[in-house]
């Protein structure tokens, strides 16, 4: 055999066994377990059905970060819906009584999160203790104490109709302060948002609707000396967002549409996505109405409220326009959700907010509701009293207020 033969087959030999070494290297990773996080990608894909997302829950569910504590009877019945990573998490969490420790989040959206943490720890030092159930009727077991924030210039700007409202705050025994620095009386729309975890959000405050008036830009409140002087610390995001458009609800969180035409600059996914990771929150974008002549800010807080996670309370539907009703139906259908109507009414003042009987005060078990001196009121408030059997429902001329653009919930700030 010449020399030529014995090379070629030598060469042959080591071509065949490095492809083995290859395929067999190939085979192994195809065979090696995806990490938890991987499998937790996978469950987030949207363009997969809910019966694969359950097999796929089923795997990070034998890893070692989570050691098979997810129920079973909670596999079979997994949804996605529109829920973001965040909140899936603290769902498998909350459901199947697994503390969110560092190693999970980490293990699983790749961070630690100890805003899930505490929320987790703080939904369970609310619970009450059932031996003693018999003797705990009326009282608030799942709500931190709220304290009730109003900008100073409310009280120089509209004495009578702040007065009317510490009267009514004192009476509940609620606490109270003014903030100082600001510039206008709208402080739910510049102060920051906080989520159902205790986290401050402060997104950029630059509304479209001050803009081209220079009386309305100037009275725009520097949100940054704003917290200084108040000594509140925040989390910064480059969002523009008003507070007045976002309510927050059990892992829900309400917004307008205007979110989009404030935000140009961001896709609309993109903003649902960040928004959802932020406020830790599903995200429900609202329709507002069109035209600006008729609501400038299209903040949701003027046309429903939460009653709870599958409840809202809005706007008469049969009194809307047609495409509102539309998205109204559309959502509820979307999310499972139950709409209470509620009257409004408005005037020849496009500047008003006379009639939106919504945009009402919220705060520990207590509700105060604008009136107006119309035969709507008695309606709006059983209404609300009926939705919330179990808090007290005062009533407050705001008139003078509300002449501005605002009402309750707009010049208040609510944080536990």
């Amino acid at each position: 055999m010449s020399i030529e033969s014995i090379i070629g087959i030598t060469s042959g030999l080591i071509a065949i066994v490095g492809g083995i070494i290859s395929f067999m290297c190939f085979a192994r990773k195809k065979i090696k377990k995806c990490p938890a996080s991987e499998l937790f990608d996978k469950l987030m894909q949207k363009n997969i059905s809910d019966s694969e997302r359950r097999k796929i829950l089923t795997k990070p569910n034998k890893s070692s970060v989570i050691n098979k504590k997810i129920k079973e009877e909670y596999i079979q019945n997994f949804t996605l819906e529109n829920r973001g990573a965040e909140t899936v998490l603290f769902d498998i969490c909350d459901s199947n009584d697994i503390e969110p420790t560092d190693d999970i989040c980490k293990g699983l959206i790749g961070v630690c999160m100890p805003s899930l943490k505490k929320r987790y720890i703080e939904k369970r030092q609310s619970k009450p203790d059932i031996s003693n159930m018999n003797n705990m009727e009326g009282i608030n077991l799942n709500k931190r104490e709220q304290t009730v924030y109003m900008s100073e210039l409310l009280k120089i700007k509209h004495p009578d109709a702040c007065n009317r409202l510490i009267s009514i705050l004192e009476k509940h025994n609620v606490k109270y302060t003014f903030l100082k620095g600001t510039k206008d009386i709208w402080c739910r729309d510049y102060m920051p948002v906080q989520t159902e975890s205790g986290k401050f959000i402060q997104f950029r405050y630059d509304p479209s609707y001050l803009k081209g008036n220079k009386e309305w830009e100037e009275s725009r409140s520097d949100v940054e000396e704003v917290c200084r002087m108040n000594n509140i610390h925040a989390q910064s995001s480059d969002i523009n967002l008003d507070g007045g458009n976002v309510l927050i609800c059990e892992g829900r969180a309400i917004l307008s549409d205007r979110i989009f035409s404030e935000n140009p600059d961001k896709t609309k996914q993109e903003l649902i996505d960040e928004l959802g990771k932020l406020l830790e929150c599903e995200i429900i974008i609202i329709k507002a109405l069109h035209s600006k002549d008729e609501d400038f800010t299209g903040h949701a807080d003027g046309m429903v409220r939460f009653v709870n996670r599958d409840t809202i309370l809005g706007n008469r539907l049969a009194d809307d326009y047609k495409y509102i009703q539309d998205d109204r139906r559309s959502i509820l259908e979307k999310y499972n959700m139950k709409y209470i109507d509620i009257p409004f009414f408005t005037t020849n003042n496009r500047d008003s907010a006379i009639g939106i009987y919504v945009n009402y005060l919220e705060v520990n078990n207590l509700i105060v509701v604008p009136i107006f001196g119309r035969s709507e009121d008695k309606q709006a408030v059983d209404i609300i009293q009926k939705a919330f059997p179990n808090k007290i429902v005062e009533t407050i001329n705001y008139d003078e207020v509300a002449l501005e653009g605002g009402l309750l919930n707009c010049t208040t700030w609510v944080v536990s």
